[in-house]
């Protein structure tokens, strides 16, 4: 008894603990009305929850309370923590020291340090916007997500969100336009808000919950494979014996050395204030994921980059190394981030909420006709901001979405959807209980519709889950693309019914043509099938498969009007997304393609040349001593000899290519060449020594197996 009672009281303990350490490292709300003068905190909760302009003399009182806070918790040195347009993070430590005339030091830092910072805006990817000489950007505040502190070993550095941009003013990160997205649909959405009676609501606000897949591997095995240390993912592996197929890996048990790892990040997340819900294994063997609790876009964000993060330090303390790449591994399946995205107002509404008769909930129906309306008329542009090298190996596979945008509402709303285009909208599919046939399990909530997990952009209840969106990539760029689609959307239907004598009869009118002319979108089917890709290419939906085919969608007519319309991206700063999306997915191919030359120069051909020397040796050394047949030795010579042939054969066919490439000046040509030319050198390059790998013995083969990687955890 004694002995369950310690157990339970350590179990407690341990809870306790948890529950205290949450946020431990965030300056939140209740540090800031804790340490901040009451019209001091009144105002800068003003800014964060109104979106008002921050007055310049709370940073001075905000920065002395951020410093002691800090340095109570052994902060030495803070930074401004801003996200390039390398789809990292980045930040350059300032000590909080300054020397005094008698010698000493004291700990300073004020509001003008708060507020700005001077990074080098040259070095970081700019497409143009500023030349090598040209050095000066700026980081600004970004008040409305929490400051924070970053442990590393014994050393704890403040870190400050911020924006940044050039001297020029040009945005050279991903959170000054997710910003301007939020504003910008705030502001169209309270228009709508206001024509349906609503005076109180002060703000709109979209949501996200980011679900994050990631792989594991054995840092002992990541260190021998110069492959995944340069690019992130295998460019050789031959099949293994055994990968996804008994469908055994899929919220399987975890074993104790992956639930320590999970363990620490949750520990890790916690003290950050990201409330890490949930945790499992994904289908791929040594695949997992992690889903958090919705928060505001801009810092589900800021909150996506350091899980990320973490996920790479604490790999490293167990001896694991965390693959964010989306397809690490060729044949089984790669990673993606499910963005879970809706709009809830300052009162705590979800306007994508349908409740129990979505039929008579007409703003419901509005804001859904509106999302309806945005992916219709901007599907190349949603497209192209789920676009990077990785995706192209993942999207169409059984796995992930396909290229082809379309959306899942579920038998409820497309029923209503049919309604809407009959003109009027009577009734909803109720939700139901389900008996599974034994006395002591309970009835279940039947929902009204079904899930589809084949769907690019779906409807999961309350809010619209984007599959697309790649596990490396910054979620900002899908963010601000749906924020400021779905804005032009409201926009658009505002501006009609604004102007409308009769607002309920022309927002019947309006919603029915929106049904109408929308509905191509809408599929609830198998987004796998070779008939929907046909009967998608009948309704006329773009199906892009690679990256360079989509990334023009950003620096379309449309495209460039929509950002200038709403503030969001300028022409030039989206010009310069174009060049430096393009230059990484070419730099990416290259690199891979360099890689892989290297390695099969260095380990693969060696290795094939020993085990060739081997089996001639040991040919050599039975016909000097018998008679016996050395037939399946001499086989086995040959097939070794015919694929190294092969193998040189494709190694100079993939330096030929790549060397054409880097002479192509062009940005966009030269993406495709890298596409179209390279990367089918590369993949006869692979296949090459995939099938070498089959042949020579484990003794030579330089590289851990896809069997060691995947299964020996």
């Amino acid at each position: 008894m004694y002995v369950l009672l310690g157990a339970f009281l350590c179990v407690a303990k341990e809870r306790g603990t948890k529950m205290k350490i949450f946020g431990t490292n965030v300056f939140n709300d209740s540090v800031m009305r804790e340490r901040l003068p009451k019209n001091i905190y009144k105002s800068i909760r003003s800014t964060i929850d109104n979106g008002l302009p921050l007055d310049p003399g709370v940073a001075e009182v905000v920065a002395s309370a951020m410093k002691d806070w800090a340095i109570e918790r052994g902060a030495t040195h803070y930074t401004h923590w801003f996200q390039p347009l390398t789809g990292l993070t980045a930040e350059k430590h300032d000590s909080f020291i300054s020397p005094t005339d008698d010698g000493r030091v004291i700990m300073e830092f004020s509001g003008k340090e708060l507020v700005k910072g001077e990074p080098d805006a040259s070095s970081f990817p700019n497409g143009g916007i500023r030349s090598t000489f040209e050095a000066r950007g700026y980081t600004a505040w970004d008040c409305t997500s929490p400051a924070f502190l970053r442990e590393e070993g014994s050393n704890v550095v403040l870190c400050i969100p911020t924006a940044f941009c050039a001297y020029t003013g040009e945005a050279l990160d991903n959170k000054t336009p997710l910003l301007r997205s939020m504003e910008a649909l705030s502001k169209q959405a309270l228009r709508m808000l206001k024509l349906f009676g609503d005076e109180e609501t002060s703000r709109v606000v979209s949501t996200v919950g980011p679900e994050q897949e990631y792989f594991l591997v054995d840092r002992a095995h990541y260190e021998k494979r110069m492959d995944l240390v340069l690019t992130g993912r295998t460019l050789f592996g031959a099949k293994p014996p055994k990968g996804q197929e008994m469908e055994d890996q899929y919220f399987g048990s975890i074993n104790e050395r992956v639930s320590a790892f999970m363990h620490d990040v949750n520990r890790e997340a916690w003290k950050l204030g990201i409330s890490a819900k949930t945790q499992h294994k994904e289908v791929a063997p040594g695949q997992y994921e992690i889903a958090p609790v919705f928060s505001l876009t801009n810092i589900a964000t800021d909150h996506n980059q350091l899980i990320m993060d973490v996920f790479k330090k604490v790999a490293n303390r167990h001896g694991l190394v965390c693959l964010l790449h989306e397809k690490p591994f060729a044949g089984v399946n790669g990673s993606g981030k499910h963005n879970n995205w809706a709009l809830a107002t300052s009162g705590g509404k979800n306007l994508l909420d349908p409740g129990k008769t979505p039929h008579e909930n007409a703003q419901f129906l509005t804001f859904l006709c509106a999302v309806l309306k945005a992916v219709d008329e901007h599907a190349e542009l949603l497209r192209a901001s789920a676009a990077n090298p990785g995706n192209d190996h993942r999207l169409g596979a059984n796995e992930a979405p396909p290229a082809i945008i379309s959306v899942f509402l579920g038998d409820q709303l497309s029923d209503i959807l049919a309604q809407l285009q009959n003109g009027g909208v009577t009734h909803s599919i109720a939700e139901s209980r389900m008996n599974i046939g034994v006395n002591t399990l309970p009835l279940l909530r039947k929902d009204s519709t079904d899930r589809n997990r084949t769907s690019p952009f779906a409807f999961t209840g309350n809010k619209f889950e984007f599959r697309m969106v790649p596990s490396s990539l910054s979620i900002a760029g899908p963010n601000i693309v749906l924020n400021s689609i779905v804005a032009e959307a409201l926009c658009q239907m505002a501006d009609r019914l604004e102007e409308a004598e009769d607002f309920q009869g022309e927002l019947k009118k309006l919603l029915k043509e929106i049904a109408l002319q929308h509905s191509r979108i809408v599929f609830d089917g198998n987004n796998y099938s070779e008939e929907w890709v046909a009967e998608a290419a009948r309704r006329g939906l773009s199906n892009i498969s690679s990256t360079v085919d989509a990334i023009p969608a950003w620096v379309t007519a449309k495209a460039v009007a929509l950002f200038a319309k709403h503030g969001v991206l300028s022409p030039t700063e989206l010009h310069s997304r174009y060049e430096i999306l393009l230059e990484h997915y070419s730099k990416t191919i290259n690199i891979e393609a360099q890689t892989m030359l290297y390695m099969s120069k260095r380990q693969i051909i060696p290795a094939g040349l020993k085990m060739l020397q081997s089996l001639a040796s040991g040919i050599s050394a039975v016909k000097a001593v018998s008679s016996v047949p050395v037939t399946v030795q001499e086989g086995l010579l040959i097939q070794v000899s015919d694929r190294m042939v092969n193998l040189d054969r494709s190694l100079k066919a993939l330096e030929i290519k790549t060397k054409e490439a880097q002479v192509i000046g062009e940005v966009f040509e030269r993406g495709v060449f890298y596409r179209d030319h390279v990367f089918t050198a590369m993949a006869n390059l692979r296949m090459a020594a995939d099938q070498l790998e089959e042949l020579v013995d484990q003794e030579y083969w330089p590289l851990p197996s896809y069997a060691e990687m995947l299964f020996r955890l």
